[in-house]
């Protein structure tokens, strides 16, 4: 009974938390929409903006891995839970501070809930296997991975209304996230306390963390593992920053709420993805992780197509004041499918295979392996927008760079247990 009610808890908490993160990052990147509409900045200055706001969340997990892998492992996960949103309620705080005191606090206000997320995201993932059988691992990762992936699409198209509605009164959009980061912590306080272990230290577990990131990466599986899952965010952050520019410069969207509906299409594919590789894949089966990469890569490299070939223009349908291109709908559809196919059997492969007394800082590692991945992403399109790379551009360099990872992919033997 305490495993089903913190399970429900956490899937609710987890989607309001990841729901505010994305919607503050489109309120606050939907504010570059209307200063370039006004003049205030250039083209050029929206993309390389957008890109140093995306990349913020990042940098946490980078510098602070070793913290959050000795937090989640000596306190109980559910505390960390708590604390996580406690930090990004404070960092919206400070994002609403801007409306007095200027941009700078949105960037430190976004820093701030990206440390948040830095300690809750260990926290999300290692207590699965605390308070589920190890049976359910799997379908458990994609019901996770599946309301995350619905809590980012949510996220962003919410914030980008707000951003839309309330251009001329940005604290109005700071108050809904501060009602949405407060419930998130409220469900995450009623979970019942999990296990914690007092006898762990700090110098210790930094240490035993450097120990485990290099057994990690040493041991050919888990290492390829690691890989694949920040291949898979690699993906995403290039993406997610890549899909504004494109959808100005080639689709010719009207305003942040309809270039925010293109990750709709990719979300559904990725949520289909995450609910067939339940259905197809127990833990540990690895077998088709390459054909998935390559199909993805291929996905990428047909999107860089879309302005130079017509046939990616028609049919079109309109649905009140949304255009949308079927066939581009279609192939974000199906680029998110592989993308699901390809992450979900490889989370569940590192957590069920790795030292149980260990998966916080397995957690932990695994998160400074997507987040270093995500801010290679933001350095990629940063790069890719100062060498007067188009927004097509950026997408088939990154299906040539998938397409080179994937090959070199070459999976160990399971072990034995």
């Amino acid at each position: 009974m305490k495993s089903n009610r913190n399970y429900s808890l956490l899937l609710a908490g987890q989607f309001l938390s990841a729901f505010g993160d994305n919607a503050i990052l489109a309120v606050i990147v939907g504010q570059l929409t209307y200063l370039q509409k006004a003049g205030v900045i250039t083209g050029e200055q929206l993309r390389t903006s957008n890109t140093i706001y995306t990349s913020l969340l990042f940098v946490p997990y980078v510098l602070l891995a070793p913290l959050a892998g000795y937090l989640n492992d000596r306190f109980a996960k559910t505390k960390w839970l708590v604390g996580g949103n406690a930090l990004k309620l404070l960092g919206t705080g400070l994002c609403a501070l801007s409306v007095w005191f200027g941009p700078t606090w949105q960037g430190v206000g976004y820093l701030v809930v990206g440390i948040g997320a830095c300690f809750y995201g260990p926290a999300k993932y290692g207590i699965l296997p605390e308070i589920l059988p190890r049976e359910r691992l799997v379908k458990a990762n994609g019901m996770v991975e599946l309301l995350t992936l619905v809590a980012i699409l949510g996220g962003a198209i919410a914030g980008s209304v707000l951003a839309d509605v309330n251009k001329d009164h940005v604290l109005t959009s700071y108050s809904v996230l501060t009602c949405i980061f407060g419930a998130a912590l409220f469900l995450n306080f009623l979970m019942t306390p999990t296990a914690h272990k007092p006898d762990i230290r700090l110098g210790e577990s930094i240490g035993e963390f450097t120990s485990h990131l290099r057994d990690l990466l040493t041991g050919p599986r888990l290492r390829r593992i690691i890989v694949g899952t920040a291949l898979f965010w690699v993906c995403g952050a290039a993406m997610k920053i890549n899909f504004q520019p494109w959808g100005l410069e080639v689709l010719h969207l009207p305003d942040n709420t309809q270039i925010a509906l293109l990750g709709l299409w990719l979300s559904v594919g990725v949520m289909i993805g995450s609910i067939l590789a339940g259905q197809l894949h127990l833990v540990g089966d690895l077998s088709r992780t390459k054909t998935y990469g390559f199909a993805l890569a291929v996905m990428l490299a047909l999107l860089s197509t879309v302005n130079s070939l017509g046939f990616w223009r028609m049919p079109t349908v309109q649905l009140g004041p949304l255009h949308l291109v079927v066939p581009v709908v279609l192939l974000l559809i199906a680029a998110g499918i592989t993308a699901g196919l390809f992450l979900i059997p490889l989370n569940a492969a590192l957590q069920a295979e790795s030292d149980p007394a260990k998966l916080g800082k397995t957690i932990a590692v695994q998160n400074l392996g997507d987040n270093l991945g995500m801010l290679l992403a933001g350095a990629y399109v940063f790069a890719g927008v100062k060498a007067g790379l188009s927004s097509s551009g950026v997408f088939l360099g990154l299906a040539i760079g998938v397409a080179a990872i994937v090959a070199w992919m070459k999976f160990a033997a399971k072990p034995t247990s």
